[in-house]
């Protein structure tokens, strides 16, 4: 979604309050929010536009939390972005760090997913 002189900063606050802070990364040409907005503003996207493109990146040293490992719910907080609730992809070779931090193996991880307007409920 372009700049647009501030009209999509207003449409961006609109949509997710006037507490956040949007903020338009000039060199990469998009706008950039945190995380926790992520599945509101990809909802409101899908609805506005039709479709929306989501490219996520994520940290090189995956983490996770042992909470995680054993969540049966889909929000995650941690970089392991859901993968590894209820002890998913158990061939990970998990290293704990401290009483609950668990740490996986080195590399950047890009996800990119195709939302359309109705694929996400409310």
């Amino acid at each position: 979604m372009p700049f647009e002189g501030g009209s999509n900063r207003r449409w961006l606050l609109d949509e997710l309050g006037d507490r956040i802070r949007p903020d338009w990364n000039r060199e990469a040409r998009r706008w950039e929010i945190a995380r926790p907005h992520l599945a509101a503003i990809t909802t409101a996207l899908a609805e506005r536009f039709g479709e929306v493109d989501v490219h996520l990146e994520f940290a090189t040293t995956e983490r996770c939390h042992t909470r995680c490992q054993g969540a049966s719910c889909d929000d995650c907080t941690c970089s392991c972005r859901g993968e590894h609730h209820g002890g998913g992809t158990y061939w990970t070779q998990w290293t704990q760090v401290g009483d609950e931090i668990l740490i996986g193996e080195v590399g950047r991880v890009e996800r990119h997913y195709l939302v359309r307007r109705g694929d996400m409920a409310p």
